[in-house]
């Protein structure tokens, strides 16, 4: 007799969730970022399922119910973005029709998005900053908020209240108060679909990989307010001001982590890493700038019951004596291009380790190439558990037939006996 979704659900859930805890499941999970393949998977373009949520859903439901993973990513966080970004004018994406070709996966546009000497400013009021000034560099629709004066300074009626509010009279704030609306309705449509994705793929049996997202302090600082270059240099010549930002964001990112958490009920974060890699920053750097922080906010969730899911996006070899200070049996660690033998000699026992079939093997490899390397990783770092397969990154323009073979071979070769 077929099993029912409920006891599907089940052995999904207690699959990866025994990977984590350092168990042996039954088998080896597989779970993928499946990224935009299932857009070209079902015939669409990316800009198609950016922008109709409608054929999003077909697009996921469709790649979802014919590869079958352990667990699901929701599509429409990251992907069903066109009206909203098209709302704001976002400036720091280009994507499929706003200057990428309709089938181009979207990229992000680096630059400094806060200015060396405002620091200070971001450290005192990170609020009036944000709306004063990083929204309307990052927003072209809410450039009129750069007209309001520091809200901080309306208080009562004889401290700000008399004349405070008369910028809100002027067009260029009520034209980004009228975008702000836009954007709100938006961002609830967003919502509703997300809900109703999560329900649909619950009923049917199917967990979802994470129920909240964060990010490590110095990558939120380097990533979307300094740049690259400008954190980078910001390390020689105000490294004070770096890691106060960094002690100053890490409340707000477990907040975030904590608030998605409260929605969806869901203990796995995901954590993208971007700056923390061997290519980025030195090994002395990185114990000084970047793990502090990112150890905490791990340690934050994890002492709430949540499982943080870092995924190393790039060559983290050199880190790997450093990373495995946390909690033994309560983390995911996926890995881009990191030596998963290494990984497996250094981290085995204390975290689960994710990934990582060759996003270019994937791609311009064949089905039994791929069949090589998930059997190599199954067999060394697959053993005694503690491993989830998946690719090295997003799937966006792997072949069907790879996608199919990594599948398979993970089910075929990844029982545990």
């Amino acid at each position: 007799m077929a099993e029912s979704s409920e006891e599907l659900y089940r052995q999904r859930e207690q699959r990866v969730n025994d990977a984590i805890a350092l168990k042996k499941p039954d088998r080896v999970p597989i779970m993928v970022l499946f990224g935009f393949f299932p857009a070209r998977y079902s015939g669409f373009t990316v800009r198609e399922v950016m922008y109709d949520p409608e054929k999003m859903w077909q697009a996921q439901w469709k790649t979802l119910t014919e590869f079958q993973p352990d667990m699901d990513q929701n599509p429409y966080f990251l992907r069903y973005l066109g009206p909203i970004l098209e709302t704001l004018d976002f400036k720091q994406l280009i994507w499929p029709g706003h200057g990428m070709k309709a089938d181009h996966t979207y990229q992000f546009v680096e630059g400094e998005y806060m200015a060396a000497d405002e620091y200070d400013h971001f450290l005192l009021d990170t609020t009036d900053f944000m709306m004063r000034r990083y929204w309307p560099r990052v927003c072209g629709g809410l450039k009129g908020l750069e007209k309001l004066p520091p809200l901080h300074n309306i208080i009562s009626y004889y401290m700000g209240i008399p004349t405070g509010f008369g910028a809100f009279s002027l067009p260029e704030v009520i034209e980004a108060v009228d975008v702000l609306k836009k954007a709100g309705q938006e961002s609830a449509r967003i919502g509703g679909y997300a809900r109703k994705y999560s329900e649909k793929a619950r009923a049917e049996g199917f967990p979802l990989q994470v129920g909240a997202i964060s990010q490590a302090p110095y990558d939120t600082l380097g990533d979307f307010f300094r740049g690259t270059k400008g954190v980078m240099l910001d390390m020689y010549r105000r490294p004070d001001k770096v890691i106060k930002a960094c002690e100053h964001i890490l409340p707000f990112m477990i907040e975030m982590a904590m608030s998605g958490y409260k929605v969806s009920g869901n203990p796995r974060v995901f954590i993208p890493i971007h700056k923390g890699l061997d290519g980025f920053m030195s090994l002395e750097q990185f114990k000084k700038f970047f793990w502090p922080t990112l150890r905490e906010l791990m340690i934050a969730l994890i002492n709430q019951g949540l499982n943080p899911c870092p995924l190393w996006e790039g060559d983290c070899t050199s880190r790997l004596e450093i990373i495995k200070d946390i909690p033994e049996g309560k983390a995911c660690y996926a890995f881009e291009a990191t030596n998963m033998i290494k990984a497996k000699e250094v981290l085995g026992g204390r975290v689960c380790i994710r990934g990582n079939v060759p996003l270019s093997v994937l791609v311009a490899g064949t089905p039994e190439d791929v069949r090589t390397h998930v059997e190599a990783l199954i067999d060394v770092v697959g053993k005694d558990g503690g491993y989830i397969m998946d690719s090295s990154t997003g799937l966006d323009d792997a072949k069907p037939e790879n996608v199919k073979a990594m599948f398979e071979a993970t089910r075929e070769h990844g029982v545990y006996r």
